[in-house]
């Protein structure tokens, strides 16, 4: 690797597993110093052993928690990757109260929790913050409606972010990826299989035809787009969503889904 990070601490929450996962373990060889904050228990034990990372057990939607993370972190911090999230499945007349407030809970609160608890450290080191949302953001699919709603709310705040600390030096960006093989996407496609009598593997290659490179993405190559936004690389990047989804919603028959 090329030690892109040398010097930097970055936290990093949802590293237990997928995406999260992934980011840390490219960002320990790049040189970075971790701090691992959600509620893997023993997954997020073993990803912090790997990655030589501290390890912070706790919820982000407890302000208690976060601030156990942030003190973590010592007297500054260089990068913030939001990774932690949840999928419920649901549709607009049948989705419950407690549903929605659940994935708003984790995925636009608890993320902002540990946003806004991380800006003084970040201002410190004209920092960056890299959220992961999803193309769900500006596709949504059915059995969607609380989650595509919530990663949609995050794509706002974090430009907030950018226009607010913009003048701090700070960047703050999304990644939105497509379908990617995690425990999350696995679960997910469970849930499609049986709606539709079908297998995983199955469905996943149903979906495979609909990509326009022809294959679901690996949880290393949204680390590595989570690696060019906190980078010197993406220094005058900040405000935008990249999105990483192999040409997902490229084609026409997709776009009008």
């Amino acid at each position: 690797m090329t030690g892109r990070l040398q010097g930097k601490t970055a936290l990093i929450t949802g590293a237990a597993t997928g995406m999260g996962r992934a980011t840390a373990e490219r960002f320990a060889d790049e040189g970075a110093s971790l701090i691992l904050f959600g509620l893997g228990g023993a997954d997020l034990d073993a990803a912090g052993k790997a990655a030589g990372a501290k390890v912070v057990h706790g919820d982000i939607t407890s302000k208690t928690d976060v601030s156990r993370a942030i003190e973590a972190c010592g007297e500054s911090l260089d990068i913030l990757v939001s990774a932690a999230g949840i999928i419920l499945t649901d549709y607009p007349e049948t989705v419950t109260d407690e549903g929605w407030e659940k994935t708003f809970a984790v995925n636009v609160t608890g993320t902002m929790n540990v946003c806004r608890a991380a800006l003084p450290l970040l201002r410190r080191r004209r920092g960056a913050i890299v959220n992961i949302a999803s193309v769900a953001a500006f596709n949504s699919g059915p059995g969607m409606t609380s989650y595509a709603s919530s990663k949609a709310a995050l794509v706002a705040y974090t430009r907030s972010i950018a226009v607010a600390h913009g003048a701090d030096g700070i960047r703050a960006n999304v990644i939105a990826p497509g379908w990617v093989r995690t425990p999350m996407s696995d679960m997910e496609m469970d849930d499609i299989a049986r709606a539709n009598s079908t297998t995983r593997e199955e469905e996943f290659e149903s979906l495979r035809q609909r990509i326009g490179l022809r294959r679901i993405a690996d949880a290393s190559e949204i680390a590595a787009c989570c690696l060019f936004l906190a980078s010197e690389d993406a220094s005058f990047v900040t405000g935008t969503v990249l999105v990483a989804d192999g040409g997902g919603r490229a084609p026409v028959a997709n776009r009008a889904v």
